[in-house]
């Protein structure tokens, strides 16, 4: 298969790669392509986390496909449903044929001489790495390191005679039952955790630096519900992905035009939820705006129904050090715990951790700027997904691949063998690459790539401005360059 030229080739057997899989087997079917995927089994990070509780923290009408929607009874599923989902989908439509397991790729060189891919490959198992060619390279791996989380270097942890376990790297022998369990951090994984576990375990304690935004939203939505009972199942699953998918880009753009607001109402409904008198300015009460990171979805108020049965507390304060029964604070108040679950985030790592060159010469991923938040500045016949920050992944993993198959048939349709977004502007103003204080985007910040402050450079947030963009637009821009 070395010798084999693929017109694409897919990285990633997550939702990005399942999607893409999809509309090129129906937008480009004349077009040969392959999914390579690093682990045994795909699903991405729906495979990859294992802890207690895990689910997604959007709904599950705009999580799911487009071309595959949702018919679950749940709107925000569990980890289990969607593995099992993205299985559906992958076998249902044939995907499964063209994924290779066991594949990680390691380095991508491009020949200008060839208008060629040549991808190096480990393949488990074996001693030497395969070299594949392609004519377009895709890649849908994700945002974070899937091989080790995010640990902070905490004095003393050494010492701690307990059991220390990142939530990324959970596993089936981690017991919980009758321990006193600390989980550090305060994100969406240890909002999730926390309730999963404090059914079993003796005592849970959230210690958290600083709040976090709050929502709890029943896990069933009964719009959708009733939708299912009164239209055809794919008509209401597409009145339900629009109304959420809406009614998401509303709120997000209330938190920035109204923060203040928008904040004293978030924060009155977790007060509401929590026992009277508890202390909500110093543990529910975030010292940035909404919307700034991602807000917690908290289903069916698990996670105040256990502060308020007494299963699970949250303490806001800092770690002078870890001993050997648990942490001392900076406060001098000390946490006893057996197991300590460490939900202090990811590992950035954009463009599947490989290596890239055009023509022998390094590209530095700080340097690139990204084109229509797909494709970047310079780099030839490459896209990549990301998705929102703000909204469900799968919103801009189906744009994105809908949009790569559109430019593969204007290629073909032109004779065109080569396109590359050119910036004609050097000059142009750069901005990060996103504008979220999230910690794992801002450790990584000055490795990432940026977005200019005019289309088609700038990275939207805004489902509906990309629909119109990557939908409807037009593929030969004068940005786009095609060559023969």
């Amino acid at each position: 298969m070395s010798d084999d030229i693929l017109d694409v080739l897919v990285v990633g057997a997550g939702i990005s790669g399942i999607s893409a899989a999809w509309h090129l087997q129906t937008m480009c079917p004349q077009r040969s392509f392959a999914i390579l995927e690093a682990r045994d089994t795909l699903g991405g990070t729906w495979d990859l986390f294992r802890y207690p509780g895990v689910r997604s923290d959007s709904d599950m009408f705009t999580l799911g496909f487009s071309f595959r929607p949702w018919h679950g009874d749940q709107s925000i599923a569990d980890g289990p449903a969607i593995l099992q989902y993205l299985h559906d989908t992958v076998r249902e439509f044939g995907i499964h044929r063209n994924i290779r397991f066991g594949h990680r790729v390691q380095q991508a060189s491009w020949s200008s001489r060839d208008a060629l891919w040549s991808v190096s490959v480990q393949r488990a198992g074996a001693a030497e790495p395969l070299r594949l060619r392609c004519r377009f390279l895709f890649l849908c791996s994700g945002y974070y390191r899937y091989d080790q989380g995010y640990t902070p270097g905490f004095p003393g942890l050494d010492q701690f005679k307990g059991r220390v376990v990142h939530p990324q790297a959970w596993s089936d022998d981690v017991e919980v039952d009758g321990k006193r369990v600390l989980v550090i951090g305060s994100g969406a994984t240890a909002v999730t955790l926390v309730p999963a576990i404090a059914q079993s375990a003796a005592q849970v304690t959230m210690l958290q630096r600083s709040p976090t935004y709050m929502v709890s939203r029943p896990s069933k939505d009964a719009v959708a519900r009733r939708l299912h009972r009164l239209l055809p199942v794919r008509l209401a699953s597409a009145v339900t992905r629009w109304k959420n998918l809406l009614m998401g880009l509303y709120v997000f753009n209330l938190c920035r035009r109204k923060p203040a607001k928008v904040k004293a109402f978030l924060i009155g409904l977790v007060r509401k939820a929590l026992p009277p008198g508890y202390d909500v300015q110093t543990h529910f009460t975030p010292r940035y705006n909404p919307w700034e990171q991602r807000l917690c979805l908290v289903p069916d108020s698990d996670f105040f129904k256990a502060i308020r049965a007494g299963r699970a507390q949250v303490v806001t304060d800092q770690i002078e050090r870890f001993t050997a029964t648990g942490v001392r604070l900076q406060s001098g108040r000390e946490l006893a715990a057996d197991l300590v679950v460490t939900a202090t985030g990811l590992q950035l790592q954009l463009l599947g951790g490989a290596t890239i060159d055009i023509d022998g010469e390094r590209v530095d991923a700080s340097k690139l700027v990204i084109y229509k938040g797909l494709m970047y500045g310079g780099l030839p016949n490459f896209a990549a997904t990301f998705g929102y920050t703000n909204a469900s992944w799968t919103l801009k993993a189906d744009l994105t691949s809908r949009y790569v198959c559109r430019v593969l048939n204007h290629m073909a349709a032109a004779g065109a063998r080569v396109c590359t977004p050119r910036m004609a502007d050097a000059a142009m103003a750069l901005d990060p690459f996103v504008d979220f204080s999230s910690g794992y985007f801002q450790r990584q910040l000055q490795s990432l790539p940026r977005q200019g402050r005019v289309k088609p450079w700038k990275l939207n947030q805004n489902y509906l401005a990309d629909l119109v963009t990557l939908r409807f637009g037009r593929i030969d821009d004068g940005v786009l360059d095609f060559q023969r």
